[in-house]
Formats: C-alpha cells, structure tokens, sequence
C-alpha cells in the first residue's frame, strides 16, 4: 500500500488526488498547498485524503510533510522545483513533477542537465525513482513520441503540436496558471536543430496545419517547452539519432498573447507610466483571471456558452523505415471540455493533464519503474509505452497512428 504526498492542489495536482483515491493499492493521500480553502474543498470530496497547510519555500516543512511517504507529486509553480528535489532526496521518496523546474541554474539547459546526471546520481543512491515532466505536454505527447519511434529505423525531425481549441465566451484566456502561461509565452523558445540546442524567438517559424476534425487550417509557432530539451538530449538513445525536434503551438492562448509580446507588455524590465513605475508582464498579469478549478465555476462557464471545443496533440516524426523515408503521423483524441466536465467535473485541461499525469503516478503504485534515478517522460521502455497507452484508453485519451511513406 502506498502513502502519497501532492504538493499544490489547482488544476493538476487535485485531478491526481481524485484519480489515486480510486486505487486499492494507495492508503493514503496527503494533500499539501498553502491554500488551505482549496486544499480542504478537495479533501471534503475524497476517502483517503488529509489536508495540510504548507509553506514550500520552506524546505523543512516538505522534509516534515513527506516522512513515511512513498511519492512526492511536486503540482506547484516552477520556482519551488529545487526545494522539493532537495526534500524528496532528504526524505528518500520517489519524486515526480508536471515540468522541469527553472531555477536549479541560471542556464535552463544546464538545470536541465544537471538533473540528468547529479540528482539523477542522487536519486539512485537511494535507490528511488524520479520522472520529470509528467502532464500532458510534456508528459504524454512524449510517450506518443516514443511510440512513434517503433515505426522507423532512423528519425530525422520531430514536431511536438498541440492547438488548444477551447474557448469561452467569458474572458479567459487561459485554462491553467496564468503565471505560467505568460511566462512561456515572453520566453526564449527551443528548439534542436541540427543537433544542437538553439534559442528561438516567441511565435517564430510558423507552421500551418489542417486536420479532419478542426473546422479551419490553423497556426503553430515557436514556444518555450520542455519536449525539444529533453527529446534532443536524449535523441541518440531513445529518438533513432533525430536531429531536430520543434514544440510547435497554438490557439486562443497564442492569440491572445502574441500581440502583447509584440507591443512590450510581457516585458519584466520597470517602466515609467506618468511618473509611476511598473513591470509590464505583472501589470497583465494582475487583470488576467486564475484557472477555473471548481465544479460549480467550470459548470457556470460552460453554462454561459463557447465559443468553440475544440484542439489538437499530434505528433509528427520523419525518417525512414526499409530504405524509405516516411511520416509517422500521431494524433490523440481526448474528452473535450464538456464531455470532461459531464465525465469527470473537470476542464478539458485538467483532464487531460491531470489524467495524463496521473497514469504517470499510477505506474509508481503499481511499482512498473524498474529505473533508478532521474528520467523524463520520454525516456521510458517500450513495454512501460505500453502499459500507459492501454490505461489512457480507459480514460478514453487514445492515439491514431498513420505511416505515410513520403
């Protein structure tokens, strides 16, 4: 029987709470946040939850929090990530986040390599697991790029898309953290291209795609994501030596932002507005709404009206297979915002995150990691692909697969 700690309960890590208190193999779930009316609404509606205020800039209280735990699930912003490492490795518990935190240095890809090699050592040292980006981008559009690879000898490019199609007639531009959301939006993007880790620019490069099931061709651009970093370092190993892996993205949340990032307004750098000085990108943030997480607000918004409900995940990886060079195309389907709210009281984005991420915490209780030390969601085995493809199933996420020879 496992006994688990969830740090942060918005979106992600209170769908993981619901979805661990339907498993027999899990005893008991610590639901942790420093928002103690959030915390105590989740709790109400679960069997094996207890709630707790924590402060987790406080590196002690994790520490406290997580004695006799089997799993850390860090579900909080990504500035706490060092502090809930260190406290995972301290407590000696597996360990698992939605996205690889930015703050172990001051150079993303070197905090990125850092965590493959010396907490990957530390971790294994106490003889336990962490998996680093587990959600839904990054987390299982890395597994359907691994699944992907299965259908080629060699692979030479690789675009992650995701289209988020759901729009309501409120304002809201955003379906999770607002926060960090902006901040991948004002980012320096990456990309690996001919084998190398590169810089791009927010809502560069351009692609344009038109699927079946969306009404228009749509289009995805440049954005900061983890899938090029993690892919590229690991390209050699688990990708057939591809070298170039994009994240492409778009939709309402690109629309509404391009055009402030164009106009300076994602800025943080102080400037002076009749004699006042102020940070651009906090400015925004301060008028921008949080993420709706209540079934009684997710309901009212749906009931309101939208004004569309749709999106797309594909993966597209191209190489060869028997001396032919060929697409490997990957889409995945999952419940839309009202089925996800009528299945599960969720927002189309929280389903497919938090389910995501907790079929993630689901191979942990079910003790399927046979690795030791740190990995990301896209360095998974064939075999542990496919225990979480016929899970997600379940939860009707499933992925077509078409080889179009090019």
């Amino acid at each position: 029987m496992k006994k688990i700690l969830i740090l942060g309960v918005g979106a992600q890590g209170s769908t993981v709470a619901r979805r661990m208190d339907e498993e027999p193999k899990v005893a008991e779930i610590i639901c942790a946040d420093y928002d103690e009316k959030a915390v105590n609404e989740l709790v109400k509606e679960l069997k094996k939850a207890r709630g707790m205020k924590i402060d987790a800039s406080k590196k002690e209280e994790i520490v406290a929090a997580a004695k006799g735990v089997d799993l850390i699930i860090n579900a909080l912003p990504l500035a706490f990530g060092p502090n809930v490492l260190e406290a995972a490795i301290e407590a000696k518990t597996n360990y698992q986040d939605f996205a690889a935190t930015d703050a172990l240095t001051d150079n993303w890809v070197e905090g990125i390599k850092l965590m493959y090699t010396e907490y990957s050592r530390r971790f294994a040292e106490n003889g336990k697991t962490a998996i680093i980006g587990t959600g839904s981008a990054p987390g299982l559009i890395c597994v359907v790029a691994r699944n992907a690879m299965r259908y080629l000898d060699t692979c030479e490019t690789i675009y992650n898309i995701v289209y988020e199609g759901v729009e309501a007639k409120r304002f809201l531009p955003f379906w999770w953290s607002p926060i960090t959301a902006l901040s991948d939006m004002s980012e320096d993007a990456y990309a690996y291209v001919n084998g190398e880790i590169i810089r791009t620019k927010p809502f560069s490069d351009p692609i344009y795609r038109k699927y079946d099931y969306l009404d228009e061709e749509v289009k995805l651009v440049e954005h900061a994501h983890d899938e090029p970093l993690h892919m590229g370092l690991n390209a050699e190993k688990f990708f057939k030596g591809a070298k170039n892996i994009y994240f492409k993205y778009g939709g309402a949340g690109v629309n509404f932002s391009e055009p402030l990032y164009r106009a300076g307004l994602l800025s943080r750098e102080p400037v002076e507005v009749d004699g006042v000085k102020v940070i651009p990108f906090n400015f925004v943030l301060k008028h921008l709404p949080p993420a709706p997480k209540y079934k009684e607000e997710i309901k009212e918004i749906i009931e309101e009206g939208l004004v569309s409900d749709t999106g797309a995940m594909v993966v597209e990886a191209i190489g060869t297979k028997d001396g032919k060079k060929v697409l490997v195309e990957s889409h995945v389907f999952a419940p839309g915002l009202v089925e996800s709210f009528e299945r599960s009281g969720l927002t189309a984005e929280m389903y497919l995150t938090g389910q995501g991420g907790a079929l993630f915490t689901k191979m942990f209780v079910e003790d399927l990691y046979t690795q030791k030390g740190l990995i990301s969601s896209d360095m998974l085995t064939f075999e542990q692909v496919d225990y979480y493809l016929e899970q997600a199933k379940k939860l009707d996420i499933t992925v077509n697969v078409e080889v179009k020879e090019l």
